[in-house]
């Protein structure tokens, strides 16, 4: 099978589904004249003309604006965000607008949108450019949202995304837009709130998803250096969360670790502990453990940063744990 970037299976689900549908169009800051500020959307004017691929002033909360109001009116609009540190201009009309407009409305308007671009960490880029803001947006009714780890992820599930008739909010990583990966050439679909057992085993569990997933899998392989055979889930989809497929693991291994790159408070590992033992309690043969962001603003220096992410070593720390290793 062929090995395409993140970018380029963004790229092919956006330009598939703007090649079915003419009514999904593309908005956002450098989008166009630039080809993305990661160069997502390269091509992409010179394909579809600058009346679907729109240039935006830097603007987040007036060119969210347009896009639910285009949405409420049949088109299907996709909002690249440049990061989504900066969206936080804009969560009102994800928030307020987009993800209550179909129950405001009595059923009468939906808003078939989807914002997308980059979240979290992406190295030395301080405090205000490295916020992982998934469980803010998981945390609203009416909101869908995907956070994919892989190319194929990416590409299935942008295109269920796109085609979807609730808004979605499309979390990226800027550090995965270059990895490559495997992608068929043909047709596929992900469907939405469906997670993905990216490794089989039966000693522990460790749910994770975006950008963490391959610090996840990384530590498995040494893990299974040390005896260790883990099982990795990789959510894809933070709301709804596939919670089925998470605790039928945990019945089959006894033990679970959680990680996540948000900060520990309020965040989307402790509300699948709080499921897991709720319907897995009797199954637990040890407390779930999270590895999550340290509770503080990322710093810039770099041995900082080392310290502030999760990483295969606080995971495998975890994983001794739960296996009463220590």
């Amino acid at each position: 099978m062929r090995q395409i970037q993140f970018r380029e299976a963004l790229r092919e689900a956006m330009v598939e589904e703007m090649k079915r549908d003419e009514r999904i169009f593309i908005m956002g800051e450098e989008v166009a004249e630039y080809n993305g500020a990661y160069k997502v959307t390269e091509g992409m004017l010179a394909m579809f003309g600058p009346e679907r691929v729109i240039d935006t002033p830097i603007s987040e909360l007036g060119f969210a604006s347009i896009g639910v109001g285009a949405a409420m009116v049949g088109l299907r609009p996709i909002i690249e965000y440049m990061t989504f540190n900066f969206a936080l201009l804009a969560i009102d009309q994800v928030v307020n607008s987009a993800a209550k407009m179909l129950s405001m409305s009595g059923g009468q308007y939906s808003c078939p949108i989807v914002f997308r671009g980059p979240s979290g960490s992406a190295g030395q880029l301080a405090q205000q450019h490295s916020q992982s803001f998934e469980n803010w947006y998981a945390n609203t009714p009416g909101l869908i949202v995907v956070s994919p780890s892989t190319p194929y992820d990416a590409k299935g599930l942008l295109k269920s995304a796109i085609r979807n008739e609730n808004p979605v909010v499309f979390m990226e990583s800027e550090l995965m837009y270059s990895m490559k990966g495997e992608v068929p050439e043909e047709e596929y679909l992900i469907p939405l709130g469906k997670a993905d057992i990216k490794r089989e085993g039966k000693d522990v569990t460790i749910v994770s998803f975006g950008k963490m997933v391959h610090q996840a899998l990384a530590a498995c392989q040494e893990l299974e250096k040390m005896g260790v055979d883990a099982e990795m889930i990789d959510l894809r989809t933070l709301r709804p969360i596939d919670y089925d497929t998470v605790i039928q693991s945990v019945k089959k291994t006894n033990r679970c670790v959680i990680v996540e790159e948000s900060w520990p408070l309020g965040c989307i590992a402790t509300e699948v502990a709080y499921m897991v033992q709720r319907k897995a309690f009797d199954y637990l043969d040890a407390p779930i453990l999270r590895v999550t962001g340290r509770d503080t603003p990322l710093p810039y220096a770099p041995t900082l940063v080392e310290a502030y992410l999760p990483n295969p070593k606080r995971i495998i720390e975890a994983v001794k744990n739960v296996m009463y290793m220590n």
